[in-house]
């Protein structure tokens, strides 16, 4: 369960996240501008609100300004955000093969922290379409190359991981892939492309992330710096 509140003194949208197996009272601070706090079921809401209040200092320091997309800026791998504005009343979405199209109101800014939602959504519809048309293929490619066996691939948009491996080889990744340069992405794949041969993190596993890309320790850093998604869309 989630709830959009606000609380005096954050200066920012604050969402209230009830889930199964939250054990304790948590803040994180989401790439959209938007503070989350996760609450145990059991807890109220107004201690959920005293919490926050008593972190509103450090909320405050640690924000940070959402992405923000303009017209003409790039999305994923082939599309492009076109912008225009007509006499219509309502914002309105639409992902062709090469453009992700959104047409607003003459009085609505495209700065606006809906239309920005608005965007976000359409712009990720575009990047679910590249990851599902081409990360399949990029995984095949480098599985036979390296003659590694598994299941199946799918595309999902992942909050906090570029991909993981199931126990049964089967294979997901983040549609926020796409906004990457290739070599992040072949690094991506072939980590968990050694997770079907180690589903652990030890010494092992690294030996063999290492053969199959012998840059990785370079790649690695330089992923950790990338945000897992550049825009959210959902509370």
């Amino acid at each position: 369960m989630q709830k959009l509140i606000t609380i005096e003194g954050v200066d920012a949208p604050v969402v209230l996240s009830r889930r199964k197996g939250t054990r304790s009272l948590k803040i994180s601070l989401r790439s959209d501008g938007k503070v989350r706090i996760s609450v145990p079921y059991g807890v109220p809401e107004f201690a959920a609100k005293q919490f926050a209040r008593q972190k509103r200092e450090w909320i405050n320091q640690h924000l940070k300004s959402p992405a923000v997309l303009h017209n003409g800026d790039r999305i994923g791998k082939n599309h492009v955000l076109v912008v225009s504005h007509d006499a219509g009343d309502s914002i309105r979405t639409r992902v062709t093969g090469s453009e992700v199209r959104i047409t607003l109101p003459h009085t609505v800014n495209i700065d606006e922290f809906d239309v920005q939602l608005k965007i976000a959504g359409a712009a990720e519809r575009a990047l679910k379409k590249q990851a599902e048309r081409l990360l399949p293929q990029r995984v095949e490619f480098l599985a036979r190359k390296h003659a590694i066996d598994y299941k199946d691939v799918t595309v999902k948009k992942l909050k906090s991981r570029w991909g993981a491996c199931s126990s049964r080889k089967e294979l997901s990744f983040n549609i926020y892939l796409m906004q990457l340069a290739w070599q992040l992405i072949d690094y991506v794949i072939l980590h968990e492309l050694a997770h079907t041969r180690h589903q652990h993190h030890q010494a092992t596993f690294w030996h063999e992330v290492e053969t199959l890309c012998p840059d990785y320790k370079d790649l690695r850093k330089e992923l950790k710096s990338k945000p897992v998604s550049v825009f959210a869309t959902t509370l």
